[in-house]
């Protein structure tokens, strides 16, 4: 078996960054993070509130990302995708490794690591874990470890969660936009909708503010939504400034991606956002991402195309949006 570099073994024997690593002064978080007492406020809406709907189209158009509470998804469903996701991490790296995805042979789900270079040639301090989890056509249980434990059950009793509040803010964005509650999940894929779990890991780190987790993105999915653990890390760029998006307990935090900015022909926005890492501890993240099925074709939605505005997207095949983004091709 090959072996599989990951930053979580390199990060046990190091005193010092090495170069690869070393962001541009541009990108350096400590150095382009938002450190005014007057920084924005990010919204935290309240899924129970009789405003939420309004709330969600607000902060979607406006951010791109919120925070949810009193979402109706467990505390316990919760804690038991972060737990199986902990020990799976915490398992020896030869057991990890037997779940290594292999894009060269075209196994693109499984465990990784960010160590291929970017265009500036740097390197991304975080390892991860991702596989399907809905819909069944889509599931290749092979890829899920068989350790931890409960691994399975935790993540297929998320994802039915995941499900109901994907279709609630799908109501909620369409409403909004004047179209039927119903007509993003049906113009993403309905019963179709791909769920897509992922575990990022990023370990301590020697000098954290010279280097990034995640370098900043906006993700190609309709949204994503994403738990964190309590370690500092997500930030949101707005306004020219990167802020950091605070830690609220019992809170899932909601990415708008590309998809839905392509629907809606730009009226809400796809977020721009990355994440730091910290000096002593370990931060992790669970984000979902909720994407269309290959073959399905996204674009404006014909109701929000006029005279007066005209589509600003192309429609594609989502597998072939994918691609483009992937590889850096143009839209």
């Amino acid at each position: 078996m090959a072996e599989v570099q990951s930053v979580q073994a390199l990060a046990s024997s190091l005193a010092a960054l090495p170069p690869e690593f070393v962001r541009s002064e541009h990108e350096r978080p400590g150095a382009t993070t938002f450190r005014g007492g007057d920084a924005p406020e990010i919204p935290v809406i309240d899924m129970a509130a009789p405003e939420s709907a309004a709330r969600v189209a607000e902060a979607a158009a406006e951010w791109g990302l919120f925070q949810v509470v009193n979402h109706g998804v467990p505390a316990a469903a919760v804690a038991e995708l972060q737990r199986v996701g902990r020990e799976f991490f915490a398992l020896p790296q030869e057991e990890k490794a037997r779940y290594a995805m292999d894009a060269s042979s075209g196994k693109m789900e499984g465990y990784g690591s960010k160590l291929q270079k970017d265009l500036e040639g740097k390197k991304a301090w975080a390892d991860f874990f991702f596989h399907n989890v809905a819909p069944p056509a889509m599931v290749n249980h092979d890829i899920w470890p068989s350790h931890p434990a409960g691994y399975r059950e935790a993540n297929e009793e998320y994802c039915k969660h995941m499900q109901r509040l994907a279709r609630k803010l799908f109501e909620h964005l369409s409403t909004a936009l004047g179209l039927d509650g119903g007509a993003m999940w049906e113009a993403f894929g309905g019963d179709e909708l791909v769920f897509l779990h992922k575990i990022n890991f990023y370990p301590p780190c020697p000098e954290p503010e010279l280097t990034l987790g995640v370098a900043p993105h906006t993700d190609m999915s309709t949204f994503t939504v994403l738990v964190p653990n309590d370690v500092q890390g997500l930030q949101v760029f707005k306004d020219g400034h990167w802020y950091d998006v605070k830690y609220v307990p019992d809170a899932l935090i909601i990415h708008i991606g590309d998809q839905i900015e392509i629907l809606s022909n730009g009226r809400y926005k796809a977020v721009l956002h990355r994440t730091t890492v910290d000096k002593d501890r370990t931060r992790m993240s669970w984000p979902v991402f909720v994407e269309p099925p290959p073959e399905h074709v996204v674009g404006p939605h014909p109701q929000l195309v006029t005279d007066g505005s005209p589509a600003k997207y192309k429609a594609k095949k989502f597998k072939d949006y994918r691609h483009c983004k992937i590889n850096k091709l143009p839209m």
